[in-house]
């Protein structure tokens, strides 16, 4: 039986954990402090031995920040420091990213996962970035899922008419997340829905949400299309 851990019980890992049971252990649970070195054995007195795989859905995420050192600490070296752990101890590592390092793509609009992104535009999609290239260089056989989820029902009265995605509600992209887990993907993945407006998402679970149109923050990119076809091709085929 393989045995499953998540790291964080933010809205993703608090989906993914109730759709599977998978364990799971968090700052808030447990106290883990994701900024430690694994060298130090601050990993494995968390119980970390024993699992197969992990899942980390620890992230910094205030993706307005201007501040680098919260990013560069739990989007870069965290990542780096539990890609070495999961390395040493051969276990596989499945690393949540993020859908904001394709933001504004102007050499492929419809990128897929070999397009290299340039076009980070903030240190949390620039850290995100960083992130993904060592789990891809240094970890064993892992899984890179980049996406974008939204609570549901959506939360907020209203919703912009010119920001694109592939993002879905939590619910939906836990549960691809899943999928691609429990069928062995590995490598990197786009997982998210059909292309759509956040209002249109908006208009699934709240009728009267408002339709505006503008700039939410200047680092936010309008445009985080993806091309989600390898992911649909590997749940048809698996």
């Amino acid at each position: 039986m393989i045995r499953t851990l998540v790291l964080g019980d933010g809205l993703l890992g608090s989906e993914i954990v109730k759709q599977t049971g998978w364990d799971y252990i968090s700052r808030k649970k447990d106290g883990f402090e994701a900024t430690h070195s694994w060298q130090n054995n601050y990993f494995s007195s968390f119980r970390l031995h024993g699992y197969h795989q992990i899942v980390n859905c620890i992230a910094f995420t205030k993706t307005y920040s201007q501040d680098k050192e919260p990013n560069w600490k739990l989007n870069f070296e965290y990542v780096c420091n539990l890609t070495d752990y999961c390395s040493y101890y051969d276990v596989k590592l499945i690393h949540i990213s993020t859908d904001f390092i394709y933001g504004n793509n102007k050499i492929n609009k419809n990128p897929d996962e070999e397009t290299v992104p340039v076009h980070a535009e903030n240190w949390y999609s620039y850290t995100k970035l960083l992130g993904d290239a060592y789990v891809q260089l240094k970890g064993k056989n892992p899984l890179v899922i980049r996406t974008s989820f939204k609570p549901t029902p959506f939360p907020y009265p209203r919703a912009y008419g010119n920001l694109v995605g592939n993002f879905d509600y939590v619910d939906v992209i836990g549960g691809i997340i899943v999928k691609l887990i429990n069928k062995g993907a590995t490598g990197v993945y786009n997982v998210g829905t059909e292309n759509k407006t956040m209002y249109q998402l908006a208009r699934r679970t709240k009728e009267d949400a408002e339709l505006i149109w503008g700039k939410m923050h200047p680092s936010t990119p309008e445009d985080t299309i993806m091309n989600i076809s390898k992911m649909e091709k590997f749940l048809d085929e698996n």
